[in-house]
């Protein structure tokens, strides 16, 4: 009974589960067995061994931790890798000191899982035997998905591995970062591109009318449903639901949604009978769902579900070599649509946009640029064409001449007032479109216009 080299037995019940995790090992030159059950994985383990297992805690009948020991009986020196949900995190340590290899926790770090493997295998295992290589080729980028640094690189690596899933994926980031546009990658790299995407922004509807949005209505469920509406979820159907700022999702709301993604079913506002969607969810949030779930905001079975793989876009200032590429890539646009002349960029106000912090990342990126090409009088711009100069100047960063204490928080909060100013401005008062202006919610424009005594 010989080993199967370079094969892992990948054994989880849930098949999105198998099928992110199988597709992940595969794509770095190993081969995939899967197992839904602890004794579908001990029968194939008996039958030929593989080189490595990964092993979720909970399971149907038999549990990880039970399966283990059996597993130490056929194959003693197996290596088995435990993936377990935090709240099993004592037991997985315990299963370690017991027979274990390693465990990780859920979501999976799929470069920590990486590490793992190679580190169980010999660093040099491949299925053809030839030294691990960490390169991979990524599918063909939009022309106007600017990736030059290694960190939005990895993130989009990382997007082209989960698309060919179901699993659902949560993106957290800051706003502005580029969570849709990570969104919309995954849609488009997966077998559901044919399909729908469909974006909703829980922060942006209205809490009285989200569970219609999300599920729909019956026609005459409530005052003003005049006609039938079939909902976010429906409108989704064999392909993709984006769901942003999740975090903002009403805590009453919360198990409608878990229902939906574990039964696959929703059930109209006003209806009795459950219909049935097929929906890939992707999730995006700028909180800590992990600290809201312990304030008791955000249900911990709905932040486990929603969680099966976690993706962090770095904030702008953390990839600045995609800053000069943005920069010329928002010149083009908007000299186009503002039909202007715009050649360039001086080399003093390019240096200062690629020293600047961007606490609004892509997106304050993108207005400065948008609006220094509406006011600029010449061919190139130049500082004096940038909007919020002084504030630019204040919070670029500069090691050579390190800021007085206190100013970097000024300058912020005085860049902060211009933009909630003139997005209001620019949206005549109304709150909802100066919210979708400066990407925020409009309950935390509201507190930023009372935080600054503006109405």
């Amino acid at each position: 009974m010989a080993d199967e080299p370079n094969t892992i037995l990948i054994v989880d019940d849930e098949a999105p589960q198998r099928q992110l995790l199988g597709g992940f090992v595969a794509s770095l030159g190993l081969r995939v067995e899967e197992a839904s059950s602890a004794e579908a994985a001990l029968a194939a383990i008996r039958h030929r061994p593989p080189a490595m297992v990964l092993l979720d805690v909970r399971l149907p009948g038999m549990s990880g931790i039970e399966a283990l020991a059996e597993i130490r009986k056929i194959a003693a020196k197996l290596p088995v890798l435990l993936i377990t949900a935090y709240a099993d995190l004592r037991q997985a340590v315990a299963a370690v000191k017991s027979g274990a290899d390693d465990y990780l926790a859920k979501p999976v770090d799929l470069d920590e899982l990486e590490t793992a493997i190679f580190d169980a295998l010999g660093r040099n295992a491949t299925a053809e035997g030839s030294p691990q290589s960490n390169a991979r080729t990524l599918p063909e980028l939009p022309p106007w998905l600017i990736c030059e640094s290694r960190a939005m690189r990895h993130v989009l690596e990382t997007a082209a591995i989960v698309a060919a899933s179901n699993a659902p994926v949560l993106i957290l980031g800051d706003s502005g970062a580029g969570k849709e546009v990570v969104a919309q990658m995954i849609h488009q790299w997966s077998p559901r591109a044919k399909g729908p995407l469909v974006a909703a922004n829980c922060a942006g509807l209205p809490e009285s009318l989200i569970e219609s949005e999300l599920f729909g209505h019956t026609k005459g469920a409530f005052t003003g449903a005049n006609q039938a509406r079939q909902g976010f979820f429906r409108t989704a159907d064999g392909g993709t639901l984006f769901l942003d700022e999740i975090g903002e999702l009403p805590l009453h709301l919360q198990p409608k949604l878990l229902r939906a993604l574990e039964s696959g079913q929703i059930t109209p506002v006003g209806g009795d009978a459950p219909i049935q969607v097929d929906v890939r969810l992707i999730a995006a949030t700028n909180r800590n769902l992990q600290q809201e779930v312990v304030d008791g905001r955000f249900r911990e079975d709905l932040y486990y579900r929603i969680n099966v793989v976690t993706m962090k876009i770095p904030p702008l200032r953390e990839r600045r070599e995609d800053i000069p590429l943005l920069i010329d890539h928002f010149i083009k646009r908007f000299a186009r649509q503002n039909r202007k002349n715009i050649e360039g960029v001086s080399l003093e106000a390019r240096d200062l946009l690629i020293k600047y912090d961007y606490p609004g990342n892509v997106r304050e990126l993108e207005n400065i640029i948008e609006r220094a090409v509406v006011i600029a009088r010449g061919a190139v711009l130049s500082i004096e064409d940038l909007p919020f100069q002084e504030a630019l100047c204040s919070t670029a960063v500069d090691t050579n001449d390190p800021a007085p204490e206190g100013a970097l928080q000024h300058a912020l909060e005085s860049l902060e007032l211009r933009m909630v100013r003139d997005a209001m401005e620019k949206a005549a008062s109304n709150q909802s479109q100066a919210a979708k202006l400066l990407g925020l919610s409009e309950r935390m424009l509201r507190y930023k216009l009372k935080k600054y005594g503006l109405k």
